[in-house]
């Protein structure tokens, strides 16, 4: 993730003066080419403006970030003892590695 620094931050903010002008698309389009703006109501952030390209990259990384926490504490919680080798399961299940062989498994 790329850090704004104060001068980008500064150079990010949008007066909301700038929608109510009919600036909208002129706005929009900066987005697109420079990234993220900062609109600014009453001297204060009201809203951050990004690229829907940029919001699916946030939202894939933030679920990609909340799988990593699930899995760790199901690692954290896993009871060894309870777990079966490979062999142990193949036999379980009557499976041989040759069964196995000629199978075809795609993996995503």
């Amino acid at each position: 993730m790329n850090k704004m620094s104060v001068v980008d931050m500064m150079n990010a903010m949008v007066p909301i003066t700038r929608f109510n002008k009919g600036e909208a698309a002129k706005i929009f389009d900066e987005v697109e080419t420079t990234g993220t703006k900062i609109v600014v109501k009453n001297n204060r952030p009201a809203c951050v403006l990004i690229s829907p390209s940029q919001y699916e990259s946030l939202m894939d990384l933030l679920s990609d970030y909340a799988l990593m926490v699930e899995a760790q504490k199901r690692v954290a919680c896993n009871d060894d003892s309870e777990n079966l080798s490979h062999e142990e399961m193949l036999k379980e299940l009557g499976v041989t590695g040759d069964d196995l062989v000629d199978i075809d498994v795609d993996i995503e």
